[in-house]
């Protein structure tokens, strides 16, 4: 099947978009747009971060709960955005584990830990340890493990196929970070969708649960999980529904995309369920 769903992005207001949907067996189930075209990931860089440090915890460079960062924070506080950390300087603003503080100086502090750890450039073991096992030829990271990755629908498409069947991790590790709320209870903002009590986050990835307003739709399972960029990019995986889907556009996140994405999310479920 193909899915017509996909073409909802022909109506969103953006010079370029494209789309596509993938099974956890690989399937592809259609793509929309040019599947092929690098966009700037901004956030949706984070996922793909977070799974080279799940990558190094695995091969033993780095442990979850070792010091990373501020006084009193880990790795796994660095992933969950429990640092303390401040949104986009390296500023401590609260107690690790106390509030969930999204943070991007959180996750360079990560890049600069595992390049430490490992003695390869974050960007270096990013590819080395996701990119080239997955065949993602056309995604790179040179920058900020936060938000300064490039990539292509084609390629996150085979991420999004990995996380619903890992064959780089063992599935334990990718339920924790993908389906286990870390610190559960903790209330902060949500960038774009304001404070969220709870506010539940897994390592890297953003876990769905009863979060109001979201940007995945109505009819997303609680247990969804994934992330959305500021350059108007998404990726999201629903394990109950068996398939994720990846939109990149060439427009900053705004009102348009609170709009327009949930939209396009129940359609690709309803389509999927029809």
């Amino acid at each position: 099947m193909s899915l017509q769903s996909l073409a909802l992005i022909e109506n969103w207001p953006v010079p370029t978009a494209a789309a596509g949907a993938v099974r956890a067996d690989g399937t592809v189930l259609g793509t929309h747009g040019p599947a092929g075209q690098r966009f700037p990931l901004a956030s949706v860089t984070k996922p793909l971060a977070a799974y080279a440090v799940l990558v190094a915890y695995e091969e033993g460079a780095v442990e979850l709960d070792e010091p990373a960062g501020p006084r009193g924070s880990t790795v796994r506080h660095l992933l969950a955005h429990t640092s303390g950390l401040a949104f986009d300087e390296h500023r401590v603003t609260a107690p690790p584990g106390e509030r969930r503080l999204y943070s991007n100086a959180g996750f360079e502090v990560l890049g600069d830990h595992v390049a430490k750890a490992t003695e390869i450039p974050f960007g270096e073991y990013l590819r080395q340890a996701v990119l080239e096992p997955l065949g993602m030829t056309s995604t790179s990271l040179d920058g900020s493990p936060a938000k300064d990755g490039i990539s292509s629908v084609s390629d996150l498409l085979r991420f999004a196929a990995e996380l619903q069947a890992p064959r780089l991790l063992d599935p334990r590790t990718v339920a924790e970070a993908t389906l286990t709320v870390q610190y559960p209870g903790t209330k902060g903002v949500l960038p774009g969708y304001g404070h969220q009590n709870p506010n539940d986050w897994g390592l890297g990835f953003e876990i769905r649960d009863g979060k109001s307003p979201h940007w995945t739709g109505s009819s997303s399972s609680p247990r969804a999980f994934g992330h959305f960029g500021q350059s108007g990019t998404f990726l999201w995986v629903d394990p109950d529904a068996g398939v994720a889907s990846v939109a990149l556009t060439d427009r900053a996140f705004g009102p348009w995309a609170v709009e327009a994405w949930p939209a396009f999310t129940d359609s690709v479920l309803t389509e999927l369920r029809g």
